[in-house]
């Protein structure tokens, strides 16, 4: 699966970074990853970003976060980035580079077992998330980071994106409503099984706090959400809190790998 791995000069001195290349869905897609140096078994950590194409890239600085909490993680660029072939296309085929990203991490030699592999989806990535959720039931848990749930609300809200997803997804959702639910997870949660976190910043105007509503009341069970709303934060929380919030999550993963 993994084509190429580089390492790659990395700003902490106890995780290593690295730039690998792997196939999805017969392309060749590229990703970030981190490795902590120690020799421990760790869990694993899918973050899949917002944005597309050069908009919201994976940061090092937030990959390297994580990595510090005690994970290995992968973040794929997705399809058409960085050099990777095909054509990123928000949520569509591009998925298929989540599902193949969360195999990756399934084979990593320090991957331990019982912790199994935790999904983050940051914006878009939300989206990506669930979806990987749904795809691999063997997630352990699935966090949505101020996250797109319902692509026909994205669409609504964001104007200035809509010349993008017409062209991407080849038309606006009134025209053909099948392609934008073909991107919407929200009608297939009746199989989704692992424990889900629902972070969001009540003033986010990119992705406003109506996608958190209808993601809940579309779970089977309500006891499945774990929801932390910030009423004072927007899309990108302020950095101390960012970072308050990012470690009290990894906790929050590791008590739900140990139940």
């Amino acid at each position: 699966m993994i084509i190429k791995k580089v390492r790659v000069p990395s700003p902490h001195p106890g995780i290593y970074l690295f730039e690998v290349t792997y196939l999805s869905d017969g392309l060749k897609v590229i990703g970030l990853m981190a490795e902590p140096t120690c020799s421990d078994s760790l869990p694993g950590l899918l973050y899949l970003r917002g944005g597309i194409k050069s908009v919201g890239m994976v940061r090092v600085q937030r990959i390297v976060q994580w990595a510090h909490e005690g994970f290995i993680v992968f973040a794929p660029y997705y399809r058409g980035n960085r050099g990777g072939e095909g054509r990123e296309d928000f949520c569509g085929d591009d998925r298929e580079d989540a599902y193949q990203a969360f195999d990756l991490l399934e084979q990593h030699p320090k991957l331990s077992v019982e912790a199994g592999i935790h999904v983050v989806g940051f914006s878009r990535g939300g989206i990506m998330a669930l979806w990987t959720g749904i795809k691999r039931p063997q997630t352990k848990t699935v966090t949505s980071w101020n996250g797109v749930t319902d692509m026909v609300l994205t669409y609504e809200e964001r104007i200035d994106l809509r010349k993008m997803m017409k062209r991407v997804i080849g038309g606006t959702p009134w025209k053909y409503p099948e392609r934008y639910a073909d991107r919407t997870p929200l009608a297939h949660l009746d199989s989704f099984k692992p424990q889900l976190l629902i972070i969001h910043g009540e003033k986010d105007k990119h992705v406003s706090v109506e996608h958190v509503h209808q993601l809940v009341e579309s779970l089977p069970s309500s006891n499945q959400a774990h929801t932390w709303i910030f009423p004072e934060f927007s899309h990108h929380f302020p950095p101390a809190e960012q970072a308050w919030t990012l470690s009290r999550a990894a906790q929050w993963m590791k008590e739900k790998s140990n139940p």
